[in-house]
């Protein structure tokens, strides 16, 4: 008979709380050890057959290291979502041993979330966009300096050129200058950090390309299917796929509240509240899905950019077809409910969750098409 052992491990960048759950019911702290890999082979060996371990830790800043690094030991290794582990309403003391120990015997009960690990395609490609994402914001806020010390100044561009085109840019290293030697060392630098900013997102957008280019067979089939919805181009593709990972893992109504997106709900006998949505989940993923629902305020259409992408993804009918129902259902929805008095914001937000079971409905069905053609 198999006795299982179940291993609670609080990982820091530097050390590693060790505490195991025995068969017969006893939790017992194994003490601390670094977080070095020689370390955990040899905490792992002492615990015994590895075929008789099941090991967890919580996700973190530390990553998925120590999960592939166990893996590769072969001792089966979960990463628990933090927020849905179970704490006790009077427990007051929090200390590594304590939190290895509880993790070792909630993961005996099975009372632990488990979270899905990417590969390591996945990871990269998922560290590549939000690291575009982050030079994003930065250059919002490089911009936003530079504009907001311009207008402390008197300094407005003239009628007619808008802000942070070309010309705009232009006119501002012509004929943006300040006699004080101070105000225009400032002025250099917030201008630089603009040109930076912008320099560094052209640099990350072609990296991404070529990731999505050179990305597993199965992972770019669904970057490009994605792309026959309105408003998914290959960014925001590529955004959803690194974030979900494999969508069938998923149910529509799962997915839509890994969004965040769903209303919160407290109800209790016969009434029924329902408030704002519960921004739980992915926000990166939230975010890209309600920007792409703000394109489906607009009648139901295809040509330009979206035809020329369709043709050239050479995507299947089966698709192009959801895509366009898509539209027209998703459309409907948004005149619907602004006919109703909801504002755009309520309004685009309820059209980005209906957009998820669409995204939903493509992606899996690329997944298993894609998986037949791999058992064929």
């Amino acid at each position: 008979m198999i006795k299982l052992r179940f291993v609670g491990l609080d990982v820091h960048a530097e050390t590693i709380a060790v505490a195991v759950a025995e068969p017969d019911g006893e939790v017992r702290s194994l003490g601390v050890i670094p977080n070095r890999l020689e370390s955990i082979r040899k905490m792992i060996a002492r615990l015994g057959p590895v075929k008789d371990l099941r090991a967890c830790y919580e996700a973190g800043p530390t990553g998925y290291v120590l999960y592939w690094q166990l893996s590769n030991l072969g001792v089966a290794c979960q990463v628990i979502a933090p927020t849905l582990v179970p704490v006790k309403a009077g427990d007051r003391v929090k200390t590594d041993r304590r939190d290895a120990e509880k993790l070792a015997r909630c993961h005996r009960a099975g009372d632990l979330t488990p979270v899905w690990v990417p590969d390591a395609a996945h990871e990269a490609l998922r560290d590549l966009v939000r690291t575009r994402e982050a030079a994003k914001k930065d250059q919002l806020r490089a911009r936003h300096r530079l504009s907001k010390f311009l207008l402390r100044h008197g300094k407005r561009q003239p009628q007619g050129i808008k802000a942070w085109t070309k010309k705009h840019l232009e006119w501002i290293k012509v004929n943006v200058h300040f006699e004080e030697p101070a105000l225009e060392a400032a002025l250099q630098d917030y201008f630089h950090e603009v040109e930076h900013a912008a320099a560094r997102i052209t640099r990350l957008e072609k990296s991404l390309d070529e990731a999505v280019a050179k990305a597993p067979e199965q992972l770019r089939a669904v970057i490009e299917a994605l792309q026959a919805l309105r408003g998914v181009a290959q960014l925001t593709a590529a955004t959803i796929v690194s974030e979900i990972g494999s969508f069938s893992r998923f149910e529509p109504r799962k997915l839509m509240g890994y969004s965040g997106l769903v209303a919160s709900e407290h109800s209790s006998g016969g009434k029924t509240r329902r408030g704002s949505i519960t921004k739980t989940g992915n926000s990166h993923l939230r975010r890209v899905i309600v920007e792409a629902a703000w394109a489906y305020q607009r009648r139901p259409w295809l040509g330009g950019y979206l035809l020329r992408r369709q043709r050239d993804l050479a995507l299947s009918d089966e698709v192009k077809e959801i895509a366009w129902k898509a539209q027209y259902r998703l459309h409907k929805r948004y005149t619907k409910l602004t006919a109703g008095g909801k504002n755009k914001n309520q309004t685009v937000t309820a059209v980005g969750r209906e957009l998820l079971g669409f995204i939903w409905d493509i992606a899996v069905r690329t997944e298993r098409k894609y998986q037949e053609k791999q058992a064929a």
